[in-house]
């Protein structure tokens, strides 16, 4: 009977291992993966050599093509490069899924909710929900562009009280971007010098650098937090979690303590009446908190880290900060402010705000689709559930497009060179349905603040230090290294 069961046994575990090495009929080509852990061994034995997940799918890109298959602990991944690839993955109804697993449920409760990480009739309710109410607090409208302009000035001012001495500048934008979008959100903004918010910042900032965009080995193997809740992760996200949802839940209180009943005055107000409404299950606490978390972490960290290279751009082309303090004193004067109306008349600024976003790739992916179906790609079958991850980084550094990409050469953005620049060639904010919900405001705050700091100061390497690091440092986004700048007044 022993040997019997033992046969059984073996025969199970024989047929489990084969099927689960077996690549999916017409799957995109990759490398072959081994049963339980699929590809992990060699993404991580890659990501030692290159430094960065988003250069070990470019590696496996140069091996295979530019739509490569792969399976990470139990999930199939597969990863699209360059234009047409990375552009049906982003419009088509079939590839508009948000993955599911267990990183992506660990930080809104165990729950599929919020907005970045939720698809379906979920995320078109809380979408809509969401879109239509920050509107109504300002959002894309004029009091948004007034508070952003309001925002630069005030910061300008607190630099050039400390110009006398070298300012961290990796951070320096943070509280100042995330106030436009907090006012509409919780309709009250931060001191730069707020602890409390930078705290938050920090915290969202060390969100970021944690894992990569499939989720991590956290997402794959999430048994490990059992085994080694340390080294897989775990017990860092659920700590950076819960100390983002306490912040949060200490405004929600707030707010629920000084209701305005029938007259909401920011989104927190807006949704806390909806719940008393009781028209929509959907609509919770957990789920006004983890919509809050997606909002603030989608409009800080971004704009911010992108502002934060723009000074290291400047500190290494000081030849090209130069043209566009001549183009601003020219079009703005020396005695004027530049404001968001003069976005269309300062040409050469915008193509070099437009490279650095280009050459920086801060998110050199973009946010994780996935196949709500079987569907057909490029003459390649994506099974229902699998992963896709599009290459931001393979667009906007493909030299058929860009000729010489890895040139900061912002002339590029300009002239007939410019006009033949497709929409779908430039993908900072991503493309399709699940484009950057927050993309005024991003630009506007990339824009804004960028020209306010130069038409404001001459920007030098801090005294006995070697130039910032372009590379940055790894994560969902590519962030910065700490590093100090000189601001001399003009």
């Amino acid at each position: 009977m022993i040997f019997f069961l033992s046969c059984f046994f073996i025969t199970v575990l024989v047929i489990f291992l084969y099927s689960d090495v077996r690549r999916p009929k017409n799957y995109p080509p990759g490398p072959q993966w081994i049963p339980i852990v699929g590809n992990l061994f060699q993404f991580k034995k890659l990501l030692g050599i290159l430094g960065y997940h988003h250069l070990v799918w470019q590696e496996l890109y140069d091996r295979y093509g530019e739509i490569v298959g792969t399976k990470l602990g139990r999930k199939l991944v597969v990863t699209v490069f360059g234009e047409e690839a990375v552009t049906q993955v982003l419009t088509r109804e079939e590839f508009e899924g948000r993955p599911d697993g267990f990183f992506f449920r660990v930080r809104t409760f165990g729950k599929r909710q919020g907005l970045v990480f939720c698809d379906g009739n979920l995320w078109k309710k809380q979408r809509k929900f969401s879109v239509q109410r920050l509107k109504k607090f300002g959002y894309g409208g004029k009091l948004m562009l007034e508070n952003v302009e309001g925002e630069a000035k005030y910061l300008m001012e607190t630099f050039l009280e400390k110009s006398s001495e070298p300012i961290y500048m990796h951070d320096a934008f943070d509280v100042s971007v995330v106030n436009v979008l907090w006012m509409m959100i919780a309709g009250e903004r931060f001191a730069l010098g707020d602890a409390r918010l930078k705290k938050l910042m920090t915290l969202i900032h060390d969100a970021f650098k944690i894992t990569d965009m499939s989720g991590g080995i956290l997402n794959h193997m999430p048994f490990l937090r059992f085994i080694a809740p340390n080294s897989c992760g775990y017990n860092k996200v659920v700590n950076l979690t819960n100390r983002i949802s306490d912040f949060l839940e200490e405004t929600i209180q707030s707010h629920k303590n000084y209701a305005n009943d029938g007259h909401p005055r920011d989104l927190i107000d807006a949704f806390l009446e909806e719940m008393k409404s009781e028209n929509d299950e959907t609509f919770t606490e957990e789920q006004l908190i983890s919509t809050c978390i997606d909002l603030l972490m989608a409009g800080s960290e971004t704009t911010s880290n992108t502002l934060s290279f723009a000074v290291i751009y400047m500190l290494e082309y000081p030849e090209v900060m130069e043209k566009v303090q001549i183009e601003l004193d020219d079009v703005v004067g020396r005695n004027g402010s530049p404001r968001l109306s003069d976005t269309g008349r300062l040409p050469y600024t915008n193509a070099v705000l437009k490279e650095i976003q280009r050459l920086t790739n801060v998110p050199p992916v973009g946010i994780a689709h996935r196949a709500v179906k079987t569907a057909e790609l490029l003459g390649y079958t994506i099974p229902e559930d699998t992963i896709l991850i599009t290459s931001l980084y393979s667009v906007h550094m493909d030299p058929k497009t860009w000729k010489d990409p890895f040139i900061f050469r912002p002339e590029r953005f300009l002239g007939e060179e410019g006009a033949n620049i497709r929409d779908k060639s430039f993908l900072p904010f991503g493309y399709g349905k699940r484009q950057c919900l927050g993309i005024s405001l991003a630009k506007a705050n990339y824009f804004l603040f960028f020209v306010s700091l130069l038409h404001s100061f001459n920007l030098e390497k801090a005294a006995g230090g070697p130039l910032p690091d372009l590379k940055g440092i790894d994560g969902i986004t590519l962030s910065p290294k700490p590093f100090t700048v000189k601001l001399t007044p003009r």
